[in-house]
């Protein structure tokens, strides 16, 4: 088997141009295998990131419709008659009665003009919230704090600021402990957070987190509250999730069999869409890859089969010298499985250059898994076996005389 290896290496050598473009036919192949898995990975690893950012990874939302986007028209209107509005006594009720299992942070939210100074960011989205939503939701501060309990108490007139807003408002001059006016109203800045990026479309850097009476203040009572909730440590989602939509049930006094009067959306319906947005090019993917790959066979079948021509003559005078059709069988599937090796490790060397750039203009989480790397570079060598079978059989059943008169 050795000798086949060094035979093939030979020949492919003494044809550099035309062993080059079998092994680009395999390069492109796999780079485009790769570089369609690794993004794959990247999206479901962002809808990771960024649903725990804007949603929290363990944590489930409260609310009276709590997911419009996806539920039918019909079913919107059916939940908008049953369902009923969720009050601050809820909340508290709610609180009150999760017994070391549930914490609650509710989360109200508007679109609003921020200003500081001359300049202003239009169309902010402005959070009422809690302190507690830190312990529910990577905030990520890049610099100042989050919202503690005292602000909650005082409703203070504090503020934190999206890495957008921050930019707008102070572009040359650092933003803590500067005022910044919302609704009318005048709230120091305490806290920066770092840059998000976007989520389902939306961008995660123009948000304001005030606190909720604050937010009141400026904007009114909400007609309906929306409410974060996550199970604390040692307490299974699971659990945390029963307990809340029991509570709450038994707060609206609902009858077993009784369809909820409230909606509930879960960290796994937040993903749903990016999810499936995932398995739809998945299902795209797969047979793009397939394709480029059976075109690579097909380039290095024909290389190779131009090679075993070429070679007529010279494996007759081998046959006639005693070499066998397995040693010339080998020899040939040795070529074409070097052929395709070197194009594999060609198109991987790419796949992971052009990775690498993608996630740092992007900057999104997009790497090569090593289970990647092995299942390319094994492909492209079946790949190279596949496209060498039919020359191979091909120059075994040669006549030896036939091949020793070819010119």
């Amino acid at each position: 088997m050795i000798e086949s290896f060094k035979q093939a290496l030979t020949t492919l050598r003494a044809n550099r141009l035309r062993s080059a473009l079998g092994a680009l036919a395999i390069a492109v192949a796999v780079a485009t295998q790769v570089i369609v898995v690794a993004a794959l990975d990247g999206v479901a690893a962002s809808a990771e990131v960024t649903t725990a950012r804007a949603f929290g990874s363990e944590t489930f939302l409260l609310g009276q419709i709590a997911s419009p986007g996806r539920v039918s028209r019909r079913e919107l209107q059916d939940q908008l008659l049953r369902n009923q509005p969720i009050r601050r006594t809820d909340w508290r009720f709610l609180e009150s009665v999760a017994d070391g299992l549930v914490q609650y942070a509710p989360n109200v939210q508007t679109v609003a003009d921020v200003t500081a100074g001359a300049l202003t960011y239009n169309n902010a989205a402005v959070s009422g919230t809690t302190s507690v939503l830190a312990d529910l939701r990577d905030l990520a501060i890049a610099s100042g704090r989050f919202l503690v309990s005292q602000d909650d108490r005082r409703g203070a007139a504090v503020a934190v600021l999206g890495a957008d807003v921050a930019e707008a408002l102070f572009p040359t001059s650092e933003p803590l402990g500067q005022g910044v006016r919302i609704a009318g109203r005048l709230f120091e800045v305490v806290g920066v957070q770092v840059r998000q990026g976007s989520s389902g479309g939306t961008s995660l850097d123009r948000f304001v987190w005030i606190p909720l009476a604050a937010w009141e203040r400026a904007f009114g009572a909400p007609r309906s509250l929306p409410i974060f909730a996550r199970a604390l440590p040692g307490v299974s989602a699971t659990l945390a999730e029963d307990r809340a939509r029991a509570s709450l049930r038994a707060r609206r006094n609902q009858a077993p069999g009784e369809a909820d009067a409230f909606d509930v959306l879960t960290p796994d319906a937040a993903r749903g869409f990016v999810a499936n947005l995932s398995r739809r090019i998945g299902v795209a993917a797969g047979p793009i890859s397939l394709m480029a790959l059976l075109a690579a066979i097909v380039v290095v079948t024909n290389t190779v089969l131009v090679s075993v021509t070429q070679r007529t003559r010279e494996i007759g005078v081998r046959r006639a010298l005693g070499a066998t059709r397995t040693m010339i069988l080998r020899e040939v599937l040795a070529e074409s499985a070097l052929t395709a090796f070197i194009g594999g490790l060609a198109g991987l060397g790419v796949a992971l250059a052009l990775v690498a750039v993608l996630a740092g203009a992007l900057d999104l989480p997009v790497a090569v898994a090593p289970m990647t790397v092995a299942t390319s570079l094994l492909a492209s060598a079946l790949s190279g076996i596949v496209a060498g079978w039919y020359p191979a059989r091909r120059a075994t059943r040669l006549v030896v005389v036939e091949a020793l008169r070819t010119e």
